[in-house]
């Protein structure tokens, strides 16, 4: 267990990253947005506020899930920052319906004002600087193999997208196209919105013990390469943190000893660590009749 916090410690350099890129980056948009007449920027300027509560809130959930086992936590902490991330689905979405209500009242207002060109120059500054970020929390994930970290370093790519798209938009009014600055916002709402339902989407999955299919045929296909296993009956999976639970019924020869079953499931708990990154696996042994 000792491996899995030295991850998850790894992990928050990457959250500390993408806090510090957000903060600054949030506020350069917004001051250049009110500064420039740009509502595509504007709307940047508050997806990156949006991301700054989510990587503090998966932040606050890698130092609760690092607290050990307890009595009432028997499998430890690891799926706060699976709860942290639900709570932060829910603001985001709040943001992402202002920056829509916003951008489509804009369009009935009339009299829209062309954006200044130099805040094309700050979105596209904005997103080479993201996509910085991406690529060091990207490495990051990959080293320590953590998913929740590998799906952060998505959202940063998203996010040096939107800035490319709010680019555009801006760009566009500068021919004779205002509503095209509106329409980048309206944009960008939409996939704040998006990007909130999907992290509700995951998170309840897991926290309801969801487990997706193909990893779970995965699993059965590695446990039964190991040698001694004769037949597998049941396999069930649930995500815990960044890890899984595994419970697996084998079958083996009836004629093995009990010390012979016991190694054959010690075999099974450690090919599943190495190469599914399971955190716990229950082997119950039954006789192949």
């Amino acid at each position: 267990m000792v491996n899995v916090y030295d991850e998850i410690r790894k992990g928050e350099r990457g959250a500390w990253v993408s806090i510090a890129a957000y903060l600054l980056l949030s506020a350069f948009k917004l001051i250049s947005g009110y500064l420039f007449a740009s509502s595509a920027l504007l709307a940047d300027g508050f997806n990156n506020v949006t991301d700054i509560v989510v990587s503090v809130a998966v932040l606050i959930g890698l130092r609760i899930s690092q607290k050990p086992p307890d009595s009432d936590h028997a499998y430890g902490h690891f799926r706060a920052e699976t709860i942290a991330a639900l709570l932060a689905s829910f603001i985001m979405a709040v943001v992402g319906l202002q920056v829509l209500i916003d951008g489509i009242g804009s369009i009935f207002k009339g009299g829209k004002q062309t954006p200044d060109i130099t805040s094309a120059g700050v979105a596209v500054i904005c997103a080479v600087i993201m996509l910085g970020v991406y690529l060091y929390n990207n490495r990051l994930a990959r080293q320590i193999n953590n998913k929740a970290l590998l799906a952060a370093a998505k959202d940063n790519l998203s996010d040096a997208l939107v800035s490319v798209g709010a680019a555009v938009g801006i760009i566009g009014a500068q021919f004779g196209l205002p509503w095209l600055d509106t329409v980048a916002a309206i944009v960008v709402g939409f996939i704040i919105c998006k990007t909130a339902w999907e992290i509700f989407r995951d998170s309840t999955h897991s926290l309801t013990d969801g487990f997706d299919e193909q990893e779970l045929s995965d699993l059965r296909s590695t446990i039964a390469l190991v040698p001694g296993v004769e037949g597998i009956r049941d396999v069930k999976a649930r995500v815990h943190g960044n890890h899984a639970l595994v419970d697996v019924v084998i079958e083996v020869n009836p004629q093995l000893s009990l010390i012979e079953g016991h190694r054959i499931s010690d075999r099974i708990e450690e090919r599943l660590q190495e190469v599914h990154n399971t955190m716990h696996v229950h082997v119950h042994v039954e006789p192949k009749l």
